[in-house]
């Protein structure tokens, strides 16, 4: 039972009224002494995001472009009119085919064009199209005829298709199947084109996003009219010179962006090169051999290609109809039996059966010549087969493939897919080129038209940051980067009380021991030598399932050790998803409290090799290798003379296919203030595919029935608090990572006030002062220097011209693009009471990306938000790896569920030895 407690508002309409009205209310009800009451929540005015307050001036002045291009406009007047549009089949069932509907759609712009009182429409390829002015009638009805349109349903014969036939026509006819469609058009709104004219001006209007929709829709259907494969902004065109083969049966597609984007420059077209991934196109058994990696088809897992096969598209030999496999034959086409019509020597129909490989080399002369021995494609329901034998069947170009990438593959389409600024310059002035998009009827009837050339945009490069390290030595980071020769860590710490793991790697641990405290010793660093013994994994386990291993590697080191080590280096045989390394984390963070470093080290370990091992295993003992100068000096004084916590937060969540797997919400404060170079994590699993982090401010009654906050940010403020002289902090500052401009208001609302609760139930009288920036690297702009083909250099910010007409952001390329393009991170400042100057603030986020202890480089997005997304992804594969049993049970350990939601298993709490410690670095 709970008590709604009431306002104190409503005691006071108790007093008003007549004196009949005044009689003595009955007695109120009894209380449970148990009772937890409900507070009705208070109705806050909505946060929005804040506006520009002007923009910076430090830094030098250099010239670039960038990949947006000028919208011209001459139709302020006009209106899009918006329609809707319904399409069945002649009986009345509605079309779900995916794709058709752009062909039908086709076919009455060009049947019915003295109907549509001779005006052009975007369609959308679903169920809206958006025409220049109104159509002749609110609603209009068509009907029109496609050749050879695909059935709702596959062939629901119960054998091989046939082409051609006699004695199977009747058995081939398709039930349902109608060629003739219904279109129905009928008007929902209108769109004024003033707003387009408005954002030319820099002004955005209500109807802006709905005008620009509509521009988007224009040019998707151009794409779609050229053949290309469209994926939500972005189109690929079916050429070979476009592909790029990336292992395992899968194509990389290069393809181009393209979007609208309001600036203060006025309305932009945002062009730029995009790549997808689609499934290799030709003979069936060709893809199935590059997907298993095998060398001849008797070799393929039948089970394993029938998964990877099951709802792609085939194109079936001799007619080149396309069909959707669903699934494979269970026995070999010369074994797989289906019943057929045929004549017998009187002429009745009678059903006779006989073998897939019979029907098509006898009945049809077919010559077959390997598909007898593997199971045939089955293009029909699982009840009511159609099939037809492999090899007279070929995937369909541009097939999206959607699973999730091998670490190989994703590597080798980074690899094919970087392009330095010249070569992506080229690329899309091409692209635009050739989509013509000046062309297109809808467009130029809309009197939009657009330009040509790069757009001309002012930045600024701003200093690096000074940094200090050993010895009180201050140096200056040259491009972006830095080294440590000759050079003592900043903050070294002792390694002392460890130990080396081996997981049957080859490796000279006697060596590796001894370079490991040579450089050590170099960089300040007192290695003490390891306990004696090298742990090295029996034998018999290394087949083991990985938790067995790592249980019998503990076994080893508690009988052989004198208690807790303080550390240990594992090394692993396998550098990238080693199965071991999720039960191995597990064990050490969360069971037993000891910080360890993996490592998968080649033959031959060099210096620098080593420096960058030491660099990590420093920073998660306590260690600092560098700072910021500023952090011990007065230089900014927002963050260094009033307690200052800076906070980065981001969710992970599952690859595609892993419904299982929930999302992973880290999110990192820095502690011992006034460094703002430590930090601490708290990570938590929150619902699949949930992007708002949900616990943040978490109350649950304790022991005694009263309510204690358990949510993510307290943690975090009590470390803070204990690590920082018993310091509150008067200024939060937070970096998220991961949302989109639709989600901005999520944010303020929904995790700034989770937030700001979590304070206020630490202490009432607390007011600190928080500013809340994003930081989105998934976006397309880029830049590129007006002369000259280098990347522009690092530290170049930029935030005018191109930037929102009114919201505060800025982009910034704080890191050395090394590699292919540099890609800006978009920042975006949404919030900020600490009321920080434009320079002072673009400077902290800059100098942001110099205190990353894992490497001497600046790094492309602020340090706090790269530690949250490796805490994610390392507490994640902690989850990967447990027993999924745990889900059962998983309400009983706290876990998160949503209303009808299959309960959340928790994250596993951090043992308290290493809570506090820079694990994840």
């Amino acid at each position: 039972m709970r008590l709604m407690a009431l306002p104190c508002w409503c005691f006071a309409f108790a007093d008003m009224g007549s004196d009949e009205d005044k009689a003595l209310p009955p007695p109120p009800p009894v209380v449970p002494s148990n009772l937890v009451p409900e507070l009705e929540p208070l109705k806050k005015n909505m946060i929005l995001p804040m506006a520009r307050r002007g923009s910076g001036s430090k830094g030098q002045r250099i010239g670039l472009l960038t990949n947006h291009f000028k919208v011209n406009f001459n139709n302020a007047n006009g209106q899009f009119f918006h329609y809707s549009v319904a399409i069945t089949y002649e009986d009345g069932r509605p079309v779900e085919a995916k794709g058709i509907g752009r062909k039908i759609l086709d076919k009455v712009q060009h049947t019915y064009q003295t109907d549509l009182g001779s005006k052009y429409f975007a369609y959308d390829g679903e169920k809206t199209l958006f025409t220049v002015g109104a159509l002749p009638s609110n609603k209009l009805d068509f009907s029109v005829v496609l050749e050879d349109a695909p059935s709702s349903r596959n062939n629901t014969g119960n054998g091989s298709p046939s082409e051609g036939n006699d004695g199977d026509k009747k058995r081939t006819r398709r039930p349902n199947q109608s060629k003739k469609f219904m279109v129905e058009i009928s008007y929902a709104a209108k769109i004024p084109m003033q707003a387009i004219a408005a954002a030319l001006q820099g002004k955005e209007t209500d109807s802006l996003q709905d005008a620009i929709r509509v521009l988007d829709v224009i040019l998707r259907q151009s794409a779609a009219r050229q053949g290309c494969l469209l994926v939500r902004q972005s189109f690929f065109h079916n050429d070979a010179q476009n592909f790029v083969p990336i292992g395992g049966g899968v194509i990389g597609v290069r393809g181009f962006h393209s979007s609208f984007r309001t600036t203060q420059g006025g309305l932009s077209l945002n062009i730029d090169t995009s790549t997808t991934m689609v499934v290799q196109p030709g003979p069936v058994v060709e893809f199935l051999l590059a997907n298993q990696n095998v060398k001849e088809p008797y070799s393929i897992d039948w089970k394993k290609a029938g998964r990877a096969l099951k709802n792609l598209r085939v194109k079936v030999a001799p007619s080149n109809r396309e069909y959707k496999i669903s699934g494979l034959s269970d026995d070999r086409c010369k074994d797989q039996l289906f019943t057929r019509n045929s004549k017998n020597e009187i002429g009745e129909v009678v059903e006779t059966q006989t073998t897939v490989y019979e029907y098509f080399t006898e009945f049809r002369n077919v010559p077959l010549k390997y598909s007898g021995d593997f199971p045939c494609i089955n293009v029909g329901k699982p009840k009511r087969p159609t099939y037809i034998p492999i090899e007279h069947c070929e995937l369909v170009s541009l097939q999206r493939y959607t699973k999730s990438l091998s670490n190989l593959q994703r590597a080798s389409l980074v690899e094919k897919s970087r392009q330095k600024p010249p070569e992506r310059m080229n690329s899309l002035t091409t692209g635009l080129k050739n989509s013509n998009y000046n062309a297109d009827l809808v467009l130029q009837e809309s009197g939009v038209s657009i330009g040509t050339n790069f757009t001309q945009v002012e930045g600024r490069i701003l200093p690096a940051p000074k940094l200090k390290v050993g010895n009180g030595e201050d140096f200056q980071p040259r491009n972006g980067r830095w080294n440590f020769n000759n050079k003592k860590l900043v903050e070294p710490t002792i390694v002392t009380r460890w130990a080396v793991v081996n997981f049957s790697a080859r490796c000279d641990t006697n060596r590796l021991i001894s370079d490991l405290i040579r450089c050590g010793n170099m960089k300040g660093i007192n290695v003490e030598p390891p306990f004696d013994v090298v742990f090295q994994e029996n034998a018999q386990f290394r087949n083991a399932p990985p938790h067995i291993r790592v249980e019998k590697m503990f076994e080893q080191i508690q009988s052989k050790l004198p208690g807790k080590p303080k550390f240990l280096l594992c090394i692993l045989a396998e550098r990238k998803n080693s199965n071991v390394y999720g039960p191995w984390k597990k064990k050490n963070l969360s069971e037993l409290g000891i910080v360890t470093q993996c490592i998968a080290p080649t033959p031959r370990i060099n210096d620098q090799y080593l420096t960058n091992v030491l660099l990590k295993i420093n920073a998660k003992l306590g260690g600092l290798n560098s700072l910021l100068a500023m952090e011990r000096s007065q230089a900014m004084p927002a963050v260094t003379q009033v307690p200052t916590i800076i906070v980065g937060m981001d969710v992970s969540h599952g690859s595609p296919g892993q419904s299982d797997i929930p999302s992973v919400a880290a999110v990192v404060s820095s502690r011992q203030w006034p460094l703002i170079s430590k930090y601490r994590a708290c990570v938590r699993t929150q619902s699949r595919k949930v992007e708002m982090i949900d616990n943040l401010f978490k109350l649950v009654p304790n022991q005694e029935e009263k309510l204690v906050d358990e949510g993510i940010f307290r943690e975090l403020l009590v470390d803070f608090y204990s690590s920082s002289q018993k310091r509150k902090p008067d200024h939060i500052i937070i970096f998220r990572d991961g949302v989109s401009e639709s989600q901005f208001n999520q944010v303020l609302n929904i995790e700034l006030d989770q937030m700001m609760q979590a304070c206020k139930f630490l202490d009432e009288k607390w007011n600190p002062k928080f500013t809340v920036i994003i930081a989105q690297k998934n976006h397309h702009t880029k830049f590129f220097q007006e002369r000259g083909p280098d990347n522009v250099p690092p530290g170049t910010i930029i935030d005018s011209k191109i930037c929102h007409p009114r919201n505060n952001d800025f982009y910034l390329c704080a890191h050395a693009g090394m590699i292919g393009t540099t890609r800006p991170t978009h920042y975006h400042v949404l919030y900020d009471e600490i009321k920080f100057t434009t320079d002072d603030l673009q400077e902290l986020v800059h100098s942001l990306s110099y205190v990353y202890q894992r490497s001497t480089t600046a790094i492309s997005v602020v340090a706090p938000i790269c530690y949250a997304h490796l805490a994610a992804a390392q507490m994640g594969t902690v989850m990967k790896f447990e027993d999924m049993s745990l889900s059962e049970t998983s309400s009983s350990h706290g876990g998160i569920t949503t209303s009808g939601a299959v309960p959340v298993p928790p994250m596993p709490k951090l043992n308290p030895d290493v809570a506090s410690s820079m694990f994840f670095c």
